[in-house]
């Protein structure tokens, strides 16, 4: 049933996604997560990670690491929270830890390191931006598997996410099959309407507010 619903939410784009969502009023497209290089559209479900500020001198595992131990399954994307401005919250080693736990890829609302070495291994990386500034010492895991604020939205473990190179796109897991319902029908109007216009139909007239409300009734 997942592999159908993923397989299915990647035949959309997050253009697409962020529209059926407006439709019902839902949060869940955001801006500013995007590609940290030219990577690969991602589809996959949620597997939160909460970070925040190191605050004594104590030895804790390395962020993210014991999340990545953790997974079993082949559809999951890391969704971390609570990066600082400037200190990276991803890098190589540990996208490399993602990639042998066949993780599909990362979207993080901070900024990363290292992103030659992700690159390098073809592992998707999405979030803020890039630096050299080093996570040890600086920002620790707080938590996982709990619902964490990314750019704005909330987002729930086994939420379902779809990133592409206009940004990042959260649907919530139980409006999944509704939201992939109205996305591929505002696909298929979409599809319509540029025919239509290079077929010479006035723009105005395609484009009308009528056509897309339109969809709601298709």
């Amino acid at each position: 049933m997942t592999a159908a619903l993923l397989a299915r939410l990647a035949s959309l784009d997050t253009n697409t996604v962020s529209d059926a969502l407006d439709f019902f009023g839902l949060p869940g497209a955001t801006y500013g997560l995007r590609p940290l290089w030219d990577c690969p559209k991602i589809v996959g479900r949620a597997s939160t990670v909460q970070l925040g500020p190191k605050t004594d001198d104590g030895l804790t595992p390395h962020l993210i690491t014991p999340v990545i131990d953790a997974i079993t399954s082949d559809d999951r994307i890391l969704v971390i929270a609570g990066g600082l401005e400037g200190i990276s919250c991803w890098g190589d080693i540990i996208a490399n830890a993602a990639t042998a736990k066949k993780v599909r890829g990362t979207v993080i609302d901070g900024v990363s390191r290292d992103i030659e070495g992700s690159e390098s291994i073809g592992y998707p990386v999405y979030g803020r931006g890039i630096t050299m500034i080093s996570a040890r010492n600086r920002v620790v895991q707080l938590n996982s598997g709990t619902p964490v604020e990314i750019a704005g939205v909330t987002v729930h473990e086994d939420d379902y996410v779809i990133a592409d190179r206009c940004g990042t796109v959260f649907v919530p897991a139980g409006r999944i099959e509704e939201a992939l319902e109205l996305g591929e029908r505002i696909a298929k109007r979409q599809d319509g309407m540029v025919r239509a216009v290079r077929s010479g139909r006035s723009v105005a007239e395609v484009m009308h507010d009528k056509e897309f409300e339109a969809i709601r009734h298709q």
